[in-house]
This record gives structure tokens, C-alpha cells and sequence, in this order.
């Protein structure tokens, strides 16, 4: 049982409508469930309000595109979510290759506006433990400042984590996005969460992509998520992407600006260092 309800194996006899043969805990508060004939699943617990709805219309919405695969989802309600389990391998570096190229598809996918919800998706969604708002924008500087930066910037000082002054900082470089974000690009399909734990090695020889904060957004954006956790072949990673939909003059200047939200987060759920990591990089970009 958990949290004294319903135990993983009658969540995803509930949700799939099929007997189960076994279940066990997994990693992270997951549990793997085994289900009559063998199938094996994920039995997963949403973190907050909407965000079970969240994820399972993300994983819908990527897995529309076509491009990197995703764990089917095959059941949810408010509370719990059950995919298909991932069994996973190493990485490898014909994968990663392959991977670059597929993740290029996704983001060519579209969106129909930069913040832009899945379909059926919340507009209060989460990325992680924190909220994040999916609010529809045209322009993506100013979107990304007002619905991404700025929010976790005002908590970030409201609870002391930023000191007085240094919200200046970064307040400067979001007045200053218009003219550091490089030319326009038309609303990506995001995964929206891509550090290197939600990338996973599937033993097939397949990358496939878990616990999305899909949006619509910048391509460049997963790309520096990708960054700025480290990922294993990051390299041909990028060289799949670049030989699938080249990007622009001066990404690599830009993948700080993209990881100022990440890092925001991780400051308020996390603290003082990732406050400090965001403002070594706003300090680069300032007085660019």
C-alpha cells in the first residue's frame, strides 16, 4: 500500500483494465509492476495538482511527432500514471548519433506558440517539483523573461536565496533578450526537462526521453538542458542535430541564456548555488 491507498499493482490493474502477476519498488518512488502474459509497466504518483494530466499529455504529444520515442502511456487518472517500462543498456555513440537527428524531428514538430500547453494538457503544468505556467506567447525573448526567468527570479529573492542587488543582474539581461537571443525561430516541440536523467539508453540501442515538461519553446533550449548537466556523447548528440536541422550563428554564446530558468529553479527548490551558478552567467551576458 501507499501512502495508505491503493498499492502500485492495483493502481495499474485499475488503470490498464489487465490482471497483474507481480510488482516491486523501483528507484525514485516508481514502482515496476508486472502485468498478466508479462508485460512489465511503470507505476508512477504525481507530484502536485495537474501534474499526472501534465506529464501523460506530454508523452502523448512527443510521442505524436514521431521522432524520439517515449514510453507509451497506458492509463492515468488525477494521481497515478502508468507507461510502459524502458528496459535500459549503456550508452553508446551510434545511438547518440541517432538521437541528435531524432531529437532535430521532434523540435521540427512545431507548436502552435512558444508556451504553448500539450493538447489536453494543464496550463499550470510542472517541470520537476516546481510550477511552471504554460502561458501562449508570439515573441520568445519577451515570452521567456515574463513566463519562465522573471517568476523564479522574484522567488528566488523573496525568499533571501538571491541577495539585494544581484535580481538587478538578471533583470538586465531580460531587458536585453530581444538583442542576445539571436535571429527568430518559429515555436519548437520541447521535451522541456532534458537533463540527462530523463534521457534513457534503452537496450534496443534506442534513446527514449521520460518525465517531459512539454511545451512549445526554443530548440536551443533542450540543447542547453542537455549542457548543463552533462549527458554521455554529448558531442554526437549535437553532431546528429547539426547534420538534421543546422543551427544558427552563435548557439553556443546563447546556451547560458537558456539555462538561466533551469538554473532558477534549482535555486528555489535547491539553493544558494545555483543562485550563484545563474549569476555567473547573467554576468557574462550583461554587458555583452
Amino acid at each position: 500500500m501507499v501512502n495508505g491507498g491503493e498499492s502500485p499493482g492495483a493502481v495499474a490493474a485499475r488503470l490498464t483494465g489487465r490482471p497483474v502477476s507481480g510488482e516491486r519498488a523501483g528507484p525514485g518512488g516508481l514502482a515496476e509492476v508486472t502485468l498478466a502474459g508479462g508485460a512489465a509497466v511503470v507505476v508512477k504518483r504525481g507530484d502536485g495538482p495537474g501534474a499526472v494530466r501534465a506529464e501523460a499529455a506530454g508523452l502523448r504529444w512527443l510521442a505524436a511527432a514521431r521522432a524520439v520515442p517515449v514510453p507509451e502511456v497506458l492509463g492515468h487518472d488525477e494521481r497515478w500514471l502508468v507507461t510502459g517500462l524502458v528496459r535500459t543498456g549503456r550508452p553508446d555513440a551510434g545511438a547518440a548519433t541517432r538521437f541528435g537527428r531524432a531529437l532535430a524531428a521532434l523540435h521540427a514538430a512545431g507548436a502552435p506558440a512558444f508556451g504553448a500547453a500539450p493538447p489536453g494538457g494543464p496550463r499550470d503544468a510542472w517541470i520537476g517539483l516546481a510550477p511552471m505556467r504554460n502561458e501562449p506567447g508570439t515573441d520568445w525573448p519577451h515570452w521567456y523573461a515574463e513566463h519562465r526567468v522573471l517568476p523564479y527570479l522574484r522567488e528566488a529573492a523573496d525568499r533571501g536565496i538571491l541577495r539585494p542587488g544581484e535580481a538587478a543582474v538578471i533583470e538586465r539581461v531580460c531587458e536585453r533578450l530581444p538583442e542576445l537571443a539571436g535571429p527568430p525561430e518559429p515555436p519548437a516541440r520541447l521535451h522541456g526537462d532534458l537533463w540527462n536523467g530523463n534521457v534513457l539508453w534503452g537496450a534496443d540501442g534506442r534513446v527514449r526521453l521520460i518525465d517531459p515538461a512539454a511545451h512549445g519553446g526554443h530548440r536551443e533550449t533542450d540543447l542547453a538542458m542537455l549542457h548543463l548537466f552533462g549527458c554521455p556523447y554529448l558531442d554526437r548528440i549535437l553532431a546528429g542535430y547539426q547534420e538534421a536541422a543546422p543551427l544558427t550563428d552563435g548557439w553556443a554564446r546563447r546556451i547560458g541564456l537558456h539555462q538561466l530558468f533551469p538554473l532558477l529553479v534549482h535555486a528555489v527548490l535547491f539553493g544558494r548555488n545555483y543562485a550563484e551558478q545563474a549569476l555567473a552567467t547573467s554576468r557574462n551576458f550583461a554587458d555583452m
